[in-house]
């Protein structure tokens, strides 16, 4: 029996390290590790030992011969990835693992003493910064977040559906309440507080604030109601408190959904699943009432290019070909789709569609009955059509394009960073200038995630990611280069009060774990999260907020 990596993969590396046969690749060593939409566990070389499993932060490692009906397929797909790989040399001594020379990338002098570092942003790129700097050096670390609660993308971007991806955020968690670790959240750095006031209580800041604006489409009535993009359907399903409970209008059968990525496929399962299924997660519960309330039936995903180019991963292919009652139809309007997908070998992206029905779609007729999603590859938005609202989508393909009537547009075709307070922006790549994650002219500065390096790579490539930030930092500190603070804890404590009196702590971040695990109890479901400001900050300082019986 050997082991298989499947779906919620993170590919921040963990299994490798603890695999004692080096049979989990890409490694971090190899060219190839970040590119890759996962890893894979090599059946040749795996002994059955099981510590992958065991150390997998998102439980995303099985046996194979235990793997259930919906992940079959995650057996052959990782020996697929070794099948025309040479196998690692043979070990020449007793040892499974082939170990290379011993490797200190990091020396800090004996007498380095300890640093005090702001990291603004509890997401994963944040939080794998701080984590690197509290296990391996005596740093302290302030974290502070614009919202009064942690998690970043783990809390309001990981899909609902997804309860193991979401246990990442346990894994980073216990730093929360670390002895060098201080707490503010809800404090936002350019309107609370200056980025030179931070500056000045610290002897670096890590700046981790991702990516958080979408794409536009710059197509005509892409501003019209009922047009949005796909980061706000996703912060609204899962009860981000910028985003209003009736921000997203579920009334029409179907909804057009531009773009392959994984956001993409994300937002057009949650569309076309069983509510009631999607009870099982944390969904918002104002999103959960919609779905349930809702209309939709047909989902139609936009590519504009062919399937052999889809950006979206296999394992988010395969969720959605295992979702019960849901049928899934590829429009043939373009010979090139049926070609591509016919010609595709067995493990490329696009011959997972081969056994997909194929027909040219009749857009004047309404949705036929059930729930299905439709792929049409070789297409565009051209124009947004509605009184006041989206009533009608046009589109290329075909010999003059077509109108399909939807009552919801959803633009997923990536996301950007926006200008931080205070620091240099590239406005052509949506991030931070820098070096290894030194912000270009702000000595003491750094970035991590994507505002450094854009809008690319899954929870686990933040981890390779904050070590080169973090090893800059460090070597910055050691040669002596970093400002010196003006200021200490103390002030930096009196100034966050004087400015902000709702600054949430540890405490207050437990009481809010505390408050919606309660309420989800009451629902019968894992949690519930509290989607206002109001309703978190009440429920920080404990006791104050009642639970509803």
């Amino acid at each position: 029996m050997t082991y298989a990596i499947t779906q919620t993969c993170c590919g921040d590396a963990t299994c490798i390290s603890v695999c004692p046969v080096n049979c989990i690749h890409p490694t971090p060593e190899e060219p190839d590790f970040g590119r890759t939409e996962m890893l894979y566990i090599d059946p040749k070389s795996c002994i059955d030992c099981g510590a992958c499993a065991d150390a997998c932060p998102v439980e995303a490692v099985f046996p194979v011969d235990s793997l259930p009906s919906s992940q079959q397929e995650y057996g052959p797909l990782n020996a697929a990835y070794f099948a025309d790989r040479e196998p690692a040399p043979a070990p020449g001594g007793p040892n499974f693992h082939v170990w290379g020379e011993p490797s200190f990338e990091r020396s800090l002098p004996s007498d380095f003493g300890p640093l005090r570092v702001a990291v603004v942003g509890t997401g994963p790129a944040g939080m794998y910064a701080a984590e690197d700097l509290l296990l391996h050096t005596g740093a302290e670390v302030t974290l502070i977040d614009r919202l009064p609660v942690a998690g970043g993308l783990i809390r309001y971007g990981v899909a609902p559906d997804h309860l193991s991806t979401k246990k990442a955020g346990d894994t980073f968690a216990r730093f929360h309440t670390h002895p060098r670790v201080r707490m503010c959240l809800g404090l936002e750095v350019g309107r609370d507080i200056t980025p030179e006031e931070l500056a000045a209580h610290h002897d670096a800041v890590i700046y981790a604030v991702g990516a958080p604006a979408g794409r536009r489409l710059g197509i005509p009535g892409e501003d019209l109601a009922g047009s949005i993009c796909a980061t706000t359907f996703v912060s609204w399903y899962n009860a981000h408190p910028e985003v209003a409970p009736d921000a997203v209008d579920l009334s029409a059968e179907r909804v057009v959904v531009v773009g392959n990525g994984n956001v993409a496929l994300d937002a057009t399962r949650i569309l076309v699943s069983d509510p009631e299924a999607l009870a099982a997660g944390d969904i918002a519960g104002h999103a959960l009432e919609a779905l349930r309330a809702g209309s939709v039936r047909e989902v139609v995903l936009l590519g504009r290019r062919g399937p052999e180019d889809a950006a979206y991963t296999r394992s988010e292919l395969l969720a959605l070909k295992h979702l019960p009652g849901v049928e899934l139809v590829v429009d043939g309007h373009d010979p090139r789709t049926g070609t591509a997908i016919d010609a595709a070998e067995p493990g490329e992206r696009a011959s997972l569609l081969a056994d997909v029905a194929r027909e040219e779609v009749d857009w004047s007729r309404p949705p036929p009955a059930g729930r299905r999603i439709v792929f049409r590859f070789h297409s565009s938005p051209v124009e947004a059509v509605g009184d006041g609202k989206v009533r009608v989508v046009r589109v290329s393909g075909g010999d003059d394009g077509r109108e399909i009537p939807a009552g919801l547009l959803l633009r997923a075709v990536g996301q950007r960073g926006l200008p931080v307070a205070g620091l240099p922006f590239d406005e052509a790549t949506g991030t931070v200038p820098h070096e290894g994650g030194r912000v270009t002219g702000r000595p003491g500065t750094y970035v991590v995630g994507w505002i450094k390096r854009g809008p690319s790579g899954g929870i686990g490539a933040n981890r390779t990611c904050a070590a080169e930030t973090v090893g800059t930092l460090l070597d910055d500190a050691v040669g002596g280069s970093l400002p010196t603070p003006a200021q200490g804890e103390k002030a930096f404590r009196r100034l966050v009060r004087r400015r902000n009196r709702r600054i949430v702590d540890a405490r207050g971040l437990a009481e809010i774990e505390r408050a919606e695990r309660a309420l989800g109890r009451r629902d019968g479901r894992p949690r519930v999260k509290l989607a206002t400001l109001p309703e978190l900050v009440a429920a920080a300082r404990g006791g104050r907020r009642r639970i509803p019986g």
